[in-house]
């Protein structure tokens, strides 16, 4: 059945009437004892405080999960650790001033007697009810492009995953088999309806944070183990900005406010959230970057480095479905901005809305087969978009849209005495937004586009299996190195090979059979 666009469905759940800025929770009708609703209300509708809860957690540890080891191959392990703690503490800050203009704009748009059954609150139309159409503009071109290419990262990771279960297909030949799996989450009408979805996304990325911390623990540390990190500022801010993007998955945290039946719950929702994956990203990364140290800097997804064992299929497996999912969390939003801009939003029918949504998925399908880079794209999209999107707009809207004493005095939600209150939130934002301006931008954008470079000089774009390993040589066959030997061939950064790493671990010739195997293909 479908579902209106908010989640509601129209014939089972509508609010009550309720004074301004009030927000009760949909009550079900005589038909709710019905097995049928029973059921659709425990896998399918929900709205509640631990639905959010759910939604935030899995949303925000997804593939990301397996690129935190290589991250701290380039940071070193006490900074590793540090900017984890950081980011996620600044992370559920921004989350929570979101919250705060949602229910502020909702709370002045329903004094207006607004009705917002049929429409779901985006981000930037809580910026254009706040600040206007010029923040709206700045927020809906930042936010659509971060989940773009947040989509696009969720179907690397399937093509770069799937494969080390099944290496008969190149990672680019999975590419095109995930993207039609992908594309299948046209069919589910908003956050409302991610219940189980994101309930099993989370149990999903619990098993295999654990076993990637157990695995490592259990193979113990590689022979001449080496923890060089952090020897570039180069690597060091690439590494610190894919923390940074692990912890700004908050893109999407309106959507998921204005799905629950009682939105001013949500409150410190995300810091508990954060809390949690901390508890999974902590002792994963730390672990397998015990045991395999600088090996990761030329292995961007941690499970190319653990033997393969029925334990880390599964891990694959879960994650693979996981990956799915979280392309659904970053493109529903991407999804309503389509359907308001073709006047389909509000159309009851699952079928129209799911084929008319179908066009946003080609290009993610595109610009996962052009860039196929996974890691480093994480720490680009991190320094370029999520700096923007989840960290300073947030901060500097909140400061704009409370800078009088006027809008202070009368706002819904008033901080909290422990942060001190206006005075100390003003301070909180100023060094959000300078701190992330500076380091995240600033340094980072430099260090991750450098290295995103160098992975397109070094592997081409539409590249067909990235980070694959070399075929075996036939018996007698020569090293195909290149005209002049070795003494001609450029070493590039992190991600490919010896990056960061001292002689006595230099690149094997195997490394250079396949770097020139991907160039004698013309990817």
């Amino acid at each position: 059945m479908a579902s209106a666009p908010n989640g509601s469905l129209a014939d089972e759940k509508a609010p009550e009437a309720v004074g301004v800025g009030r927000y009760v929770e949909m009550e079900q009708d005589g038909d709710s004892n019905t097995v049928k609703s029973r059921l659709s209300g425990m896998l399918w509708h929900g709205g509640s405080a631990y639905d959010a809860w759910f939604s935030c957690a899995s949303n925000q540890v997804a593939q990301v999960l397996l690129t935190l080891p290589y991250s701290f191959s380039q940071l070193g392990m006490l900074s590793g650790i540090l900017f984890q703690l950081f980011y996620g503490l600044m992370g559920s800050w921004t989350a929570y001033l979101i919250s705060i203009l949602y229910v502020e704009y909702r709370t002045r748009k329903e004094r207006e007697k607004a009705d917002f059954r049929n429409h779901v609150i985006q981000w930037f139309e809580v910026l254009d009810g706040l600040l206007g159409r010029h923040w709206r503009n700045v927020g809906l071109a930042f936010n659509c492009t971060f989940l773009l290419f947040g989509s696009v990262i969720q179907l690397i990771a399937c093509a770069s995953n799937i494969y080390y279960i099944n290496d008969k297909l190149d990672k680019r030949t999975w590419t095109y088999i995930f993207g039609a799996c992908c594309a299948t989450t046209v069919f589910i009408p908003s956050f409302h309806n991610y219940r189980i979805w994101s309930f099993l996304g989370l149990v999903m990325t619990t098993y295999t944070a654990w076993y990637l911390a157990i695995a490592s623990l259990i193979h113990g540390q590689v022979d001449g183990v080496k923890h060089s990190g952090p020897t570039k500022m180069m690597l060091y801010f690439t590494g610190a900005t894919n923390i940074l993007y692990t912890f700004g998955g908050h893109a999407v945290t309106v959507e998921i406010m204005h799905a629950m039946w009682r939105p001013q719950k949500f409150k410190a929702i995300y810091l508990m959230a954060t809390i949690y994956v901390l508890t999974l990203t902590l002792p994963s990364a730390a672990s397998v970057y015990w045991a395999f140290g600088d090996q990761l800097l030329t292995h961007s997804n941690a499970l190319a480095l653990l033997p393969r064992t029925a334990f880390r299929d599964a891990a694959v497996v879960l994650m693979l479905v996981h990956q799915i999912i979280t392309f659904g969390f970053a493109c529903t939003p991407l999804y309503f901005v389509w359907e308001k801009l073709i006047g389909l939003h509000d159309c009851r029918s699952l079928c129209k809305r799911a084929a008319a949504r179908l066009p946003i998925v080609v290009p993610i399908w595109f610009l996962a087969i052009i860039f196929p880079f996974f890691g480093p794209i994480n720490s680009a999209v991190g320094s370029l978009l999520v700096s923007f999107t989840v960290y300073i707009i947030p901060a500097l809207a909140h400061v704009i849209t409370f800078r009088s004493a006027s809008a202070r005095e009368n706002a819904v939600k008033a901080p909290p005495r422990f942060v001190g209150r206006w005075t100390g939130t003003f301070i909180i934002n100023a060094f959000v937004v300078a701190w992330v301006l500076v380091v995240g931008f600033g340094f980072g954008g430099w260090a991750s586009m450098t290295n995103f470079v160098h992975q397109i000089d070094t592997f081409g774009l539409f590249t067909k299996c990235y980070q694959c390993p070399p075929p075996p040589l036939a018996p007698g066959a020569s090293l195909p190195f290149p005209p002049g030997g070795l003494s001609n061939i450029t070493m590039p950064f992190n991600g490919t090979a010896g990056a960061g790493l001292p002689p006595a671990q230099a690149p094997s010739p195997s490394h250079f059979v396949h770097r020139h195997r991907h160039h004698s293909h013309g990817l």
